[in-house]
C-alpha cells in the first residue's frame, strides 16, 4: 500500500518521469526505480531535483553528495588504454521515499 508521503513522492519525480518517444509509454515509477539509469535524469538535473525535494520534503541534505551517484568518468585520448567501469550506487525512488520519512538523507 502506498502511503500519502510515498504518493506524493512519486508525484514529484513523475514529470522526470518522461515518456518513450516512439510508442509513448509511460515509465511505471516504483520505489526500485533508479532516477540515472531507468530515468536518465543527467547530473544537472538530478541536481535540481534534488534541492526541491530537500525543499520541499524539508529532509536535512547533511551528506548527500551528487558526485556518489554521478562521479566523474575517467577520459583518455589514447584508444589502447583500458578504463575501468565506474561503479555507481543505487540512486532509487525507494530512498528518498525512505529519507523523507526520517527527514534527513540515509544514504552516503
Amino acid at each position: 500500500m502506498v502511503s500519502n508521503l510515498d504518493q506524493q513522492i512519486y508525484d514529484f519525480i513523475q514529470p522526470y518521469a518522461g515518456t518513450y518517444f516512439f510508442n509513448i509509454k509511460k515509465v511505471i515509477l516504483t520505489q526500485n526505480t533508479d532516477l540515472d539509469t531507468d530515468l536518465s535524469i543527467d547530473e544537472y538535473e538530478a541536481e535540481e531535483l534534488m534541492r526541491e525535494y530537500f525543499k520541499k520534503f524539508n529532509v536535512d541534505p547533511a551528506g548527500f553528495d551528487i558526485k556518489v551517484y554521478y562521479p566523474e568518468i575517467p577520459f583518455s585520448w589514447n584508444p589502447f588504454k583500458k578504463i575501468n567501469p565506474v561503479l555507481v550506487p543505487d540512486f532509487s525512488i525507494g530512498m528518498l521515499i525512505e529519507s523523507a520519512k526520517a527527514g534527513r538523507w540515509l544514504y552516503n
